[in-house]
């Protein structure tokens, strides 16, 4: 599909509404979504009950009429259940083809419950097999129970479960109307009808009732999801401290991203910790909204809710990270990584004269892709571990019991102290450097204790020796440096590091040559928003 095309398709999915005697809210896409992947799942089942139904009423008929001969013949309600378990199976292949809007997943299921419905009434009371059927007493038939169930797992409007459920329990009486018709079920007046299958109408008000239950919890949901003047949308991710979202500001509609902290990651401490850790979240967030790089994502705002979730709010981007770059189209050429790097660099030296230090700069933190008419254009993400360099106490990750940074990319100094500086930063540059180049880590280990262990012990691997590419020597001498185990031994700063690139003989990575390889890769359907790429790209991982 088209990039166009899945823009829209997800702007639909985010103000995708149900209405309720409430007034209208919406549910959020992610909501709906798994709703139609519930739906996929009852096609799918009904369609094998289609199949097992008809073939057990077989056997049933055998051995109840056992010399009935035509329990083994292909009889009209065979013909029922197989046109239904075709329907079934084809409202499965469906929605599971491809991604299909909500609301319109939604009214299929509808249909799909009224198509259904006529199927269970016209076989119900089909008794050619058992003889002319004349008795007529109320009764609760399968229709009854599919509508419960339907209303518990698929959010429709209540108003339109109450009309498609109206029909649907309608489907009983027309089928008794179609076989005496057909000289198979005899019954008196027509009310007989309604006072056979009352029970099913009954059933019909509990299921709009359940309807009206399920499509609140999601505007519940969605009231949750408002953080100040931002509405959530989508669940974009989640991982060990919260989830991230996809949000809109509700007056300038501008696309954002929203990071939430879950108040029980701060609750595992004491009431004074988690109140020291507030304090010290907004004071960090305070500082990094404070950069201005363009090189560094936007924080547009932060706060705690009444609950005591943590949130920032942050510019959502367009394109992936270097993780998921290299993962899934190998190493960088030699003037692309050089490329990169001198903007991170950028970020990275705004930070540092401010007194701030990163503490998490790795490949899932760094950003590449489209900026107006910008490609390749790199954004720092994550300032969520950023300390000031003057702050002697712990940072709010250590304070809440979370390592300060990534063991792959960790400077040996941070591995027993939380006391670092901008050098720690630099070190992980250049292991970024290395992954860059190389498609590899510069020390690999079965766990973070060992591969930290590696990174204070052990001298690397020059990266030249380890890619198949041509790198060239001031390169190679510049990323060892970086990887220094003395941090008096690393360049001085990120400018230095900047300029020492800048004086590199090695070709310049052309705006010509970004966008050709974005829209190369674009038209052949490259995966722009990976799974861990996309939480990434919108505000780190968690």
């Amino acid at each position: 599909m088209p990039e166009g095309k899945r823009r829209i398709r997800r702007l639909r999915e985010s103000s995708a509404t149900l209405t309720s005697a409430a007034g209208s809210r919406r549910v959020p896409g992610d909501l709906l979504r798994q709703a139609s992947r519930r739906l996929q799942v009852m096609a799918l089942m009904a369609g094998v009950l289609w199949v097992v139904g008809p073939v057990l009423r077989h056997l049933a008929l055998h051995v109840m009429h056992p010399g009935d001969t035509r329990w083994n013949a292909f009889l009209p309600f065979d013909w029922v259940a197989a046109a239904s378990c075709a329907v079934s199976l084809s409202l499965y292949g469906y929605l599971r083809s491809r991604d299909r809007e909500p609301l319109m997943v939604m009214d299929l299921g509808l249909a799909f419950m009224v198509a259904t419905a006529f199927a269970l009434g016209v076989l119900v009371h089909w008794g050619s097999l058992f003889g002319n059927t004349t008795g007529v007493a109320p009764m609760i038939t399968f229709i009854g129970p599919f509508m419960l169930m339907f209303a518990a797992i698929v959010p429709v409007s209540p108003w339109k479960l109450l009309a498609a459920g109206f029909v649907a329990a309608s489907m009983d009486p027309l089928g008794m109307v179609i076989w005496k018709a057909a000289g198979v079920y005899q019954f008196g007046s027509m009310s007989d009808l309604l006072l056979m299958h009352y029970p099913n109408f009954l059933m019909l008000g509990m299921a709009v009732v359940i309807s009206r239950v399920v499509t609140g919890l999601g505007q519940q949901v969605s009231r949750e999801r408002e953080m100040g003047s931002y509405r959530l949308g989508d669940l974009l991710g989640s991982g060990g401290m919260g989830d991230v979202y996809r949000a809109t500001h509700r007056m300038l509609a501008r696309p954002a991203a929203i990071k939430l902290i879950r108040p029980e990651v701060l609750a595992a401490s004491d009431d004074s910790a988690a109140q020291l850790a507030m304090m010290r979240f907004k004071r960090e967030a305070e500082a990094a909204a404070r950069l201005r790089s363009p090189h560094t994502v936007e924080l547009y705002d932060f706060g705690v809710t009444e609950d005591g979730t943590l949130y920032t709010v942050m510019e959502l981007l367009d394109g992936m990270t270097l993780q998921a770059l290299v993962r899934d189209h190998g190493p960088l050429s030699v003037a692309r990584v050089v490329h990169v790097l001198r903007q991170v660099c950028e970020s990275l030296e705004e930070a540092h004269v401010s007194g701030l230090v990163h503490r998490d700069i790795k490949p899932a933190n760094i950003h590449v892709g489209r900026l107006g008419l910008r490609h390749d254009f790199v954004k720092v993400l994550d300032f969520g571990l950023v300390k000031s360099v003057a702050d002697r106490e712990p940072g709010m990750a250590t304070e809440i019991g979370l390592t300060p940074g990534t063991p792959a990319y960790m400077a040996p100094e941070a591995a027993g102290a939380d006391a670092v500086d901008a050098r720690a930063d630099i070190y992980a540059l250049g292991c970024v450097a290395y992954y860059l180049l190389t498609g590899k880590l510069v020390f690999e280990g079965t766990g973070a204790l060992q591969m930290m262990a590696r990174h204070l012990q052990e001298a690397p691997v020059p990266p030249s020796r380890r890619t198949e590419q041509y790198v060239p020597a001031e390169l190679d001498h510049l990323v060892l440096a970086c990887l220094a185990k003395d941090p008096e031994d690393r360049p001085g700063s990120a400018a230095a590091v900047a300029a020492a690139l800048e004086a590199m003989q090695v070709g310049a990575w052309s705006d010509a040559e970004a966008m050709a390889w974005w829209s190369l890769h674009e038209t052949h359907g490259a995966s722009l928003e990976s799974s861990d790429g996309m939480l990434a790209a919108t505000g780190g991982q968690l």
